[in-house]
This record gives C-alpha cells, structure tokens and sequence, in this order.
C-alpha cells in the first residue's frame, strides 16, 4: 500500500560526505513529518534529524552541524545531508514517515524503510 524506500548508504572515509533519500509511494493522502533514525546492533533504534511538513528540523545532538534533513514535498522525499562523518556515525539508517493514506484520511500512520547501510572508516 505504502513504500518507503531508502537509498544513499555505503562505505566513506573518515570526514567525507554521504547524501541518504527516501522515497514513499503508494496510496498516500498526505505526509506529515519525516524522519531520519539510525541504529547499531545491541543499541535501540535512535531519532537522527526529523523534518515537519511545515520544514521545521530538529537533530539530535551529536549530528548538529554535520548533518541536515530536507524534504521534497512535490516528490514525497526527504533526504538526508550528511558531512564530516566520523567512526560513531557508522550504523544502518532508517527513514520513516507518519501519513494519512487515500481512503482513511485523518487517520496517520506510521512507516518504516528497510534501512541503507552507512560505514565510515577511520
């Protein structure tokens, strides 16, 4: 019914660059916020960057300045900007996205990808 499909991820050195997207389609009404999540393996999945349908960010601490949320809104994308990685950055990234799907407006759901891999080497 609804897809979120994340592309983006692989391996890169130390202070270099990766740019992650996300892109849903399917039965969708209207998509109000989109986020970015990463997780490690013995860790919980953990809130990256989210982005509001109004543009509003918000980050979590240790990406502040490296990393930035945008979204497309025409394409049903977000993407996510991500430069000077470090070590600590390495983990798969999920992006979800709460909607209302065609049929059940006013009702939201929420969505997940299946997730791109992101290493960084020292």
């Amino acid at each position: 019914q609804v897809q979120l499909v994340e592309s983006g991820g692989g391996l890169v050195q130390a202070g270099g660059s990766l740019r992650l997207s996300c892109v849903a389609s399917g039965s969708i009404f209207i998509i109000n916020s989109m986020a970015w999540y990463h997780e490690t393996p013995g860790k919980q999945r953990e809130l990256v960057a989210a982005i509001t349908s109004g543009g509003r960010t918000s980050y979590l601490d240790s990406v502040k300045g490296r990393f930035t949320i945008s979204r497309d809104n025409a394409k049903n994308t977000v993407y996510l900007q991500m430069n000077s990685l470090k070590p600590e950055d390495s983990a798969v990234y999920y992006c979800n996205s709460d909607l209302e799907v065609v049929g059940r407006e006013g009702y939201q759901f929420r969505y997940w990808g299946q997730g791109t891999q992101v290493t960084v080497s020292s």
